[in-house]
């Protein structure tokens, strides 16, 4: 039973390609003007578009799945199933003012102000909420611009940094949204092509998972294994194996967190392990 992923083009896709050669289904063809490509699954199909065009997309059943923002998921409203956080492509969606505004807070807002957006049905649920009538003005790229020549007071947009907020004297009020790059599905494939879809999301979040692990092994004195096992718990603890020597020792092994291995191995050699391999892991299959 075949299926279709809709990859974005645009600041999403190497990610999203990496993610699919790391997973093995991989990209054969595509790129540059090619909006199809195969995959190394005879089943799997891959369509390229606009990040902004899959949500409806996938909604539609135009494809099965798709790859693109939570925050383009949630400025459409549509219908689909989000089915896996793929932790790539963070980004915020902010309420900014100009700093000579006097608008600092969200208490500082008030009615009647115009807000310049390309997420229109985001940026009006924010100020519903907040009981505030704005007027909305839609606009289709450089957004920040528009306070400097007088077409809004606010603007809402999407930043990762925030510096070219910064570089037209803008500054954020108010966070919207916090947003990374989602496996969003169509119901109704969902249902069809379940196993398919299931095998396809277990791929991709296997790496999804491996990304910022290592592998630590060690050999260490049998009598220090309790004082191990508290620097390295891993995952689901450490696996420890007898290891065949005239002194009695052990071999030790845990997955750990990346910005972790410096100090496991520094407290693990304090406590007299030795033999230390680092290794990379690609995949973690729950």
């Amino acid at each position: 039973m075949s299926v279709r992923i809709a990859i974005p083009k645009g600041h999403l896709e190497a990610d999203s390609t990496r993610l699919l050669q790391d997973s093995g289904i991989g990209v054969v063809g595509g790129g540059g003007r090619e909006l199809f490509a195969k995959t190394n699954d005879p089943e799997i199909e891959l369509v390229f578009v606009r990040a902004e065009d899959i949500p409806d997309f996938v909604a539609g059943g135009s494809t099965d799945l798709g790859i693109t923002g939570h925050d383009l998921v949630r400025e459409k409203n549509v219908d689909v199933v989000e089915l896996l956080d793929l932790k790539f492509g963070y980004t915020r969606m902010v309420l900014a003012a100009p700093e000579t505004s006097g608008i600092r807070t969200p208490a500082d807002l008030r009615p009647g102000l115009r807000v310049a957006t390309e997420f229109p049905n985001l940026t009006l649920r924010y100020f519903r909420e907040k009981g505030i009538d704005v007027n909305i003005i839609r606009v289709t790229g450089a957004t920040e611009i528009s306070p400097l020549i007088g077409v809004a007071d606010l603007i809402t947009d999407v930043v990762e940094t925030g510096y070219t907020l910064r570089v037209h004297g803008l500054r954020v009020v108010d966070v919207i949204l916090e947003s990374t790059a989602r496996l969003i599905a169509n119901k109704q494939s969902l249902e069809e092509k379940r196993d398919k879809i299931e095998g396809i999301k277990l791929a991709l979040e296997s790496v999804t998972r491996a990304r910022g692990k290592k592998l630590v092994l060690m050999n260490v004195p049998e009598e220090k294994l309790e004082e191990i096992k508290r620097i390295m718990p891993g995952m689901a603890g450490p696996t420890v194996s007898k290891v065949e020597a005239a002194v009695p020792m052990l071999a030790v092994q845990a997955v750990v967190e990346g910005s972790d291995v410096y100090r496991v191995i520094r407290l693990a050699k304090q406590a007299g392990a030795r033999d230390i391999l680092v290794v990379p892991i690609e995949r973690v299959v729950p």
